[in-house]
């Protein structure tokens, strides 16, 4: 059995007795225990981890011991014939704990294994080499001012690399090195608190505290570590508003406008945020229904605005007592006092030049419509508020009295009728009437003035619509034949009444009579039955209509009565004579429908013969004849002056045979052409020159040429000519074989062409 001697023992553990020695149960020979190691050792000579021995070993030098596992070889060495293992480096514990090694004892001289191999541990023991640290360090932290005491802010935390099982290397302490007597912290937990209370925000914002954590418990000679914690008091409501002084003055022009801020307070809070934010309101004052007070959002400034119309001449000073109150109060902090305070506005109203005031807003008056012109229909008064008192002037806004009915009277305002009125055409009239300042023009004010048009009784009743009554021929005495009713364009306070008559020759009417109905309307009656077509076809029943008015007015309206052939149920059938003498069936409107038809038919047919016979006249010259507008092409070469084929130059090439017409080929001549006279024939030769002049007055003279250029080719040359003819098609020979001298011979015409020629000559032979 091999024996584990810790280098930190001073003996062996146990010796073998001979009891053991004599057992016959095999057994291994390993006894193990864990060996230790401290960190960090360092000396002169490798430190002794421990020893290893085996019963096996007599103590002869048989017995070689091996060591493998983690750093067998380089960090521990073991001597292989005590069993001796030293380690060779400085260990680290917290770079590695332990290590885990195999032993085994063989034959020295066969290698060969005496007992099986066995695992042991050798552990390293911790020393005090590492410091606490922060690792989350610097803090930030916030806690509520005015915080009573142990009002918990926050928590810190330290770590040590050392093994916190084996002795106090990691047993850390928590202590405050700077923050005190602010802060406090707990020494095993490292939570911090307040230690003071009532710490005001205003009065200190920031605290800088130094936390120290020291490992060994705390002890001397214990390492330690340092973090910061920056802790920010947060704000409370603790602070009232408080106005920067006790009384504002401020002034005001009486013309401002509603809504316009006239001036701005200011309380300030020591608090920010939430906590700062202030109401305004006017508590007392005489002006209170005249002013108000809102709060700008942006700057807390409470913003005084004019509610109602100011003026000078009423009141000139107003006192208000306005208040700022917290909006956000905190319950804790209430009983320090009211979260308010007040000051006291007062506002100054200026004079200002105000314009006309008119003594209503607005003015209704009456007028009848048969008013005279000129009359008064009513009156309008404005003053002007200010202590100057200008005078004033009015007059009517003429965009809202086109027509030009009415008149104002500049000084007293009194309004007049200018054209007369008619209630039927217009009831109303609403002008502006406006007042100005003498002095100054640019104060100016306007009242609107509504002109009702009164009604009087200048209209006669009519019928309401053009009535025409049918009658049958088979009717009933008693019949009621038609109901008419009248209408009337005045209207009378208590309503319309007609009276209805028929004319004085006309009351013994056999035929026909009246009877006015409870609903202010007419019936008309027949007398008698047996009213035949044939005998009178059409009534005439003048009626005359009266209304109640004072003075009344009447009008007489004609009925229209016409006789008609009705069915037995009295559905009115037919109502002229001539149905009688018509086919059954058919009537006067159907006839004349078939006649025009017939008519119509015949004037299409005459129509259409007069066409067919203009068709075969033509009328105009065909487009296709008309070569104005047209273009002829010729793709066929010229053969040159022996060509007489494609053009017609007879003209030119044999006048002595022209003795008569050739018409014009380009146009269509609406005249009849007269034919030119001929030239005289010359029997020896043709002057080109006297021709062409010839032809040209001709042509200008002649009516059925065309008002355009024409352009014509002449290819004849002339006959009998000196010079012979000019083309190069019939030259025999190149140009550098001809002479060109004879061109000056020919007269001053052709000068300029020799002297080319001759010049061309000249520089060819230099």
């Amino acid at each position: 059995m091999l024996h584990n001697i810790n280098s930190g023992s001073s003996t062996e553990l146990k010796r073998l007795t001979e009891e053991q020695r004599v057992l016959n149960r095999s057994k291994r020979g390993w006894v193990w225990n864990q060996m230790f190691v401290l960190e960090e050792f360092s000396g002169p000579e490798p430190i002794l981890v421990g020893r290893l021995h085996t019963d096996l070993d007599p103590g002869s030098s048989k017995i070689k011991y091996i060591l493998s596992g983690d750093g067998a070889g380089t960090i521990f060495v073991i001597n292989d014939k005590t069993g001796d293992i030293h380690a060779m480096k400085r260990l680290d514990r917290e770079e590695k704990a332990e290590y885990t090694l195999t032993a085994q004892a063989v034959d020295r001289d066969t290698n060969k294994p005496l007992e099986p191999p066995s695992e042991f541990i050798i552990k390293v023991q911790d020393i005090n080499d590492n410091a606490p640290e922060f690792v989350d360090g610097p803090y930030h932290a916030t806690v509520p001012e005015m915080s009573v005491v142990g009002t918990f802010v926050t928590k810190v935390t330290a770590t040590d690399a050392d093994d916190p099982v084996y002795g106090n290397s990691a047993k850390l302490v928590y202590s405050i090195l700077e923050g005190q007597p602010y802060f406090s912290i707990e020494p095993h937990t490292a939570i911090i608190k307040t230690a003071l209370p009532n710490m005001d925000r205003e009065a200190k914002e920031e605290y800088f505290v130094v936390i120290q954590a020291k490992d060994m418990g705390g002890h001397m000679g214990g390492l330690s570590g340092t973090t910061t914690v920056t802790i920010t008091l947060t704000d409370v409501n603790d602070n009232p508003p408080k106005f920067a002084q006790s009384l504002y003055h401020f002034s005001v022009m009486e013309d401002v406008a509603l809504g316009e801020p006239i001036g701005r307070v200011k309380a300030n809070d020591l608090d920010i945020g939430e906590n700062a934010k202030s109401s305004y309101d006017i508590i007392e004052g005489d002006g209170m229904d005249i002013f108000e007070i809102t709060t700008d959002v942006q700057t807390q400034d409470g913003i005084i605005r004019v509610r109602k119309p100011l003026d000078f001449e009423t009141k000139k000073s107003y006192t208000l007592k306005v208040e700022a109150a917290n909006v956000h109060i905190d319950p804790r902090f209430i009983s320090g006092g009211p979260f308010k305070d007040t000051a006291t506005v007062k506002i100054v109203v200026e004079d200002a030049d105000e314009p006309p005031v008119f003594s209503s807003p607005t003015y209704l008056l009456e007028v009848h419509e048969n008013a005279a012109i000129n009359s008064v229909i009513g009156q309008v008064t404005a003053h002007d508020p200010d202590v100057s008192s200008s005078p004033i002037r009015f007059s009517i806004d003429r965009h809202t009295d086109l027509e030009r009915q009415f008149n104002i009277n500049a000084e007293d305002g009194k309004i007049t009728l200018a054209t007369p009125l008619d209630r039927e055409t217009n009831m109303w009239h609403n002008i502006t009437i406006v007042a100005t300042e003498t002095r100054n023009h640019s104060q100016v004010s306007r009242v609107p003035v509504a002109i009702k048009v009164l009604d009087v009784n200048d209209n006669a009743p009519e019928f309401a619509s053009e009535h025409e009554a049918f009658l049958c021929e088979n009717g009933k005495p008693g019949q009621v034949i038609q109901i008419v009713s009248a209408i009337d364009k005045d209207d009378p306070k208590n309503g319309h009444y007609f009276l209805y008559s028929l004319l004085p020759e006309m009351v013994n009417n056999p035929n026909f009579t009246i009877k006015k109905n409870e609903d202010n309307t007419l019936s008309i009656l027949a007398k008698h039955s047996g009213f035949s077509r044939q005998k009178q076809e059409v009534y005439l029943l003048p009626i005359i209509i009266s209304d109640s008015g004072n003075p009344p007015m009447s009008s007489t309206s004609t009925l229209t009565i016409r006789v008609c052939g009705c069915s037995s149920d009295g559905i009115v059938q037919s109502c002229n004579a001539e149905a009688y003498v018509l086919p059954i069936g058919l009537s006067m409107g159907a006839l004349i429908a078939i006649l025009a038809c017939i008519i119509l038919l015949l004037v299409i047919v005459v129509l259409f013969v007069t066409l067919r016979r203009h068709k075969n006249e033509p009328l105009i010259i065909k487009d296709d004849e008309d070569v104005r507008e047209n273009i002829i092409r010729y793709d066929d070469e010229g053969g040159g002056e022996e060509d007489t084929e494609a053009f017609d130059i007879a003209t030119l090439q044999n006048p002595d045979g022209i003795n008569g017409f050739l018409p014009r080929k380009d146009i269509k001549p609406d005249l009849q052409f007269m034919p030119r006279q001929g030239l005289a024939p010359v029997p020896n030769g043709v002057d080109v020159d006297e021709f062409i002049n010839v032809r040209l007055h001709e042509a200008d003279n002649d009516p059925t040429a065309p008002p355009y250029d024409s352009i014509q080719i002449y290819g004849y040359e002339g006959r009998g000519s000196v010079a012979g003819s000019l083309s190069s098609l019939e030259s025999s020979a190149s140009d550098s074989d001809q002479n060109f001298d004879y061109l000056s011979e020919w007269g001053p015409r052709f000068k300029r062409l020799g002297e080319l020629y001759s010049v061309g000559e000249s520089d060819k032979e230099t």
